[in-house]
């Protein structure tokens, strides 16, 4: 069983990969190797070979190490998600190496890391750029599984959009988001996974004609380090104080539900969001 992994040149900045064949076994791919997608990985790679990418190669390597402790079977690329040379070149890696039994996308930006055009690139293009390159490569039993938000609730927009954000060709989406005319990061960020939500309602079809599933995981204010940054806004401080549940989640239970869903139990649920936000969404609609 060969197995690849990251080098990284330490005078070049180079990142290269060892080659790697094909495994004896089910293929998870994951992208975000953080808090949520180290936390999916754990939950869903016993028994599997687990494909992480990430753009932080740091975070990547990191977490490539602490699996591969664990005993989990663990192959890493890195990955802009931005970037559809570099999505292809992920699709292509996770093809090579056995059947797919799940995708999990969980790799982001949020408003307190990146402009509203670098949220837009990663969280919307980013998005449909995977979920176009991992629809040939889902089969009977695969499951597709995109971490979206609770923001996606709170963002008010037409129709007409709504559509034009499902439907679209991937490549006409930034010229969508651009036409929006505005630039706050939080509203391009609720836009963006709002967009995602949308995207997978409408390309569940083509999964499911693949035999395949395609969901979405909508979470509240979870316990990582993206997370940390946010709840330092005043506003987003309120919102976890007056949820029903009043407290914040953790990276554990997005895994289990992210479980839930690719496992026979969930089998006639697609095209669809799941929201796990403590009871957010529901507090800021009736209180």
């Amino acid at each position: 069983m060969m197995i690849h992994h990251l080098l990284i040149n330490p005078l070049k900045g180079e990142l290269k990969a060892k080659s790697t064949g094909a495994l004896n076994m089910e293929v998870v791919a994951i992208t975000g190797a953080g808090g949520m997608g180290s936390a999916c990985a754990r939950r869903l790679g016993p028994g599997r070979a687990v494909v992480l990418g990430d753009f932080d190669t740091q975070c990547l390597a990191a977490t490539e190490r602490a699996l591969s402790e664990e005993g989990y079977t663990v192959i890493t690329q890195f990955l802009d998600a931005s970037d559809a040379g570099s999505v292809e070149e992920f699709a292509s890696l996770v093809d090579s190496l056995g059947p797919l039994r799940a995708f999990v996308h969980t790799a982001g930006v949020s408003p307190v890391m990146a402009s509203a055009d670098k949220i837009y690139a990663v969280n919307l293009l980013g998005t449909a750029l995977l979920l176009d390159s991992f629809l040939p490569l889902a089969g009977d039993g695969t499951v597709g599984v995109v971490i979206a938000s609770m923001g996606g609730y709170s963002v008010s927009l037409s129709a007409e959009t709504e559509r034009l954000f499902a439907t679209s060709p991937t490549e006409t989406l930034l010229d969508i988001a651009g036409k929006l005319n505005n630039n706050d990061r939080s509203t391009a960020y609720r836009t963006a996974k709002r967009a995602n939500q949308l995207r997978v309602q409408h390309d569940a079809r083509m999964w499911g004609a693949r035999g395949a599933r395609l969901v979405s995981v909508s979470p509240g204010i979870i316990s990582t380090p993206m997370a940390s940054r946010e709840l330092r806004t005043a506003a987003v401080a309120e919102k976890l104080k007056n949820a029903a549940l009043a407290r914040i989640g953790t990276p554990a239970e997005i895994a289990s539900a992210v479980e839930w869903l690719i496992s026979p139990a969930a089998s006639f649920i697609t095209g669809t969001d799941i929201l796990v936000d403590g009871g957010v969404t529901a507090t800021l609609k009736w209180h």
